[in-house]
């Protein structure tokens, strides 16, 4: 009998190993505990559940990560947790690889970045895009404003003027594409303000990065993107979405489910979730201002490429980082792609961030540390800056910046 128990008791402890090994599956990385795991896991695990919707979170110094953990679900159809591994949209922070893509076509001789729109988009017949270069665009200093319709109103003075394949409004905010997003600039015969002088954040402006590559390289941005730009930094996974195509190992976005389910979205067993991206989500299937998809340790590969000049050279890195204009953010101006916050009690931190449906995103790097994080989520009910301050606490408490 003895024999018999020893058996089994091997046999428990090898099924709770597995049960362990299993739900510690949130990263594909080992990474040796730090000063920093228990305050990280604290922090995080407090805010996302299990089994619920959460994030992935990542802190790198040089070439070391020195924390990778995932919490939460990736998807709640499968309960697939997330992993450093799982593709988010990354929403606006896709913004920072087109606006290298434009600095890598100016050192190839393609392009200047003084070079204005009119050049390159005859089809807008007014004169104000002579006004407006590429730098403009760049900086979120072009004076362009976000027109597209949003309303049923808006939607009848748009059909107007444009041919649309939408029969109505929501579907226009839930499908339209690159072309039909940027069309109202076809008339557009005014500005918000003199291009240079203000900053506003917009993304039709970044789209226009799209048909402008095309246009000059004579090839599909997806294709050109991934041949110069994500094949230099290793990154094999990461993708720009398309409506047909489906992704492997990705993240569905989330939202609180509220009323009644009338359009029939996705919601998770226990009715407290909706997923909010593609067909949920307004404006979410353009590429060049916030169509990507990448994984945490993807993104950490463009981070190191883009520092080690293999994506750019030193000085068109530098024009990225060099703030154009102050921003409505304490601290904060715009380069290029780019948001760089100077407070006098800190370092340099240069960093992006995204929202789109159900995805919320940060990522942030100190180069006179060489400390990098980011903070991937597939929902949006969590204060980022709230919580990037925590971080940049935990960071600071513990000497590594």
């Amino acid at each position: 009998m003895k024999h018999y128990a020893l058996f089994y008791f091997a046999v428990l402890l090898t099924l709770l190993s597995s049960s362990c090994r299993h739900s510690a599956a949130e990263t594909t990385v080992d990474t040796a505990p730090t000063s920093l795991s228990a305050p990280l896991d604290s922090l995080f695990g407090h805010m996302f559940a299990e089994n619920d919707p959460g994030a992935i979170v990542l802190v790198a110094k040089g070439d070391s990560i020195i924390y990778s953990h995932g919490f939460g679900q990736a998807r709640l159809d499968t309960h697939q947790a997330i992993t450093d591994s799982t593709l988010f949209n990354i929403c606006s922070i896709s913004k920072q690889f087109s606006a290298i893509a434009v600095l890598k076509m100016q050192e190839q001789g393609l392009l200047n970045l003084d070079d204005t729109v009119a050049n390159f988009f005859p089809e807008f017949k007014s004169p104000i895009f002579k006004e407006i270069t590429l730098r403009h665009l760049l900086s979120h200093t072009s004076g362009i404003p976000d027109s597209r319709p949003r309303t049923e109103a808006e939607w009848k003075d748009y059909r107007k003027k444009h041919k649309s394949i939408y029969a109505t409004v929501r579907d226009y905010k839930l499908y339209a594409l690159c072309a039909e997003s940027l069309s109202y600039l076809n008339q557009l015969d005014s500005l918000a303000f003199t291009p240079g002088t203000a900053y506003e954040y917009q993304n039709p402006t970044y789209q226009l990065i799209l048909p402008l590559i095309e246009q000059i390289t004579g090839e599909r941005y997806t294709a050109w993107m991934r041949d110069n730009i994500f094949a230099p930094a290793g990154m094999v996974q990461t993708k720009f979405f398309e409506p047909n195509e489906a992704l492997k190992n990705f993240a569905h976005g989330y939202k609180a489910a509220e009323g009644e389910n009338i359009y029939k979205y996705f919601r998770s067993e226990d009715g407290r979730w909706e997923e909010c991206d593609y067909g949920e989500a307004n404006f979410f299937p353009t590429k060049a201002d916030g169509g990507l998809y990448t994984s945490a340790l993807e993104f950490l590969k463009w981070e190191r490429a883009l520092f080690d000049g293999k994506i750019v050279g030193d000085s068109s890195l530098r024009m990225a980082f060099t703030p154009v204009i102050h921003t409505d953010i304490p601290f904060t101006s715009y380069g290029l792609g780019f948001f760089i916050e100077q407070r006098p009690d800190r370092l340099k931190k240069i960093y992006h961030t995204g929202d789109n449906g159900g995805f919320y995103t940060f990522e942030g790097y100190y180069p006179d540390k060489e400390i990098f994080y980011l903070i991937f989520a597939n929902r949006p009910d969590w204060d980022r800056d709230q919580t990037v301050e925590k971080v940049d606490s935990i960071l600071t408490a513990d000497g590594w910046i």
